[in-house]
């Protein structure tokens, strides 16, 4: 048995769910710190966000630098696969931003 239906499914398990995509979005632009990107996701919660960048650590797409500072100082950054993958989501944001008004009116609550 194959551990994959295709390479989409396979790129999803790494970013699956609401907050990966946006963590892969943030850092694309440039490394941040725990608190920089904390208040780039809005509405994500410290629980959250925290256990998102642990999985994505694993996964080897975000690699997290602590500079053993007090107070502390964590910086996180995409790894090379990290970047690779963030860039593939380009696409997607572009027609995102084009298709926004669509998109409202798509998700509004029809009652």
């Amino acid at each position: 048995m194959k551990p994959f239906i295709c390479g989409l499914d396979a790129a999803l398990r790494l970013i699956g769910g609401k907050w990966k995509p946006l963590i892969l979005f943030f850092l694309a632009r440039q490394p941040m710190r725990y608190g920089e990107l904390k208040r780039s996701i809005e509405g994500v919660s410290d629980k959250m966000l925290i256990q998102q960048l642990k999985e994505m650590e694993y996964h080897g797409l975000v690699s997290r630098t602590d500079h053993g500072e007090v107070p502390p100082r964590v910086d996180y950054a995409l790894t090379p696969l990290g970047k690779s993958l963030s860039q593939t989501l380009v696409p997607l944001c572009e027609w995102g931003e084009q298709h926004q008004g669509a998109i409202a009116d798509a998700l509004a609550d029809p009652a």
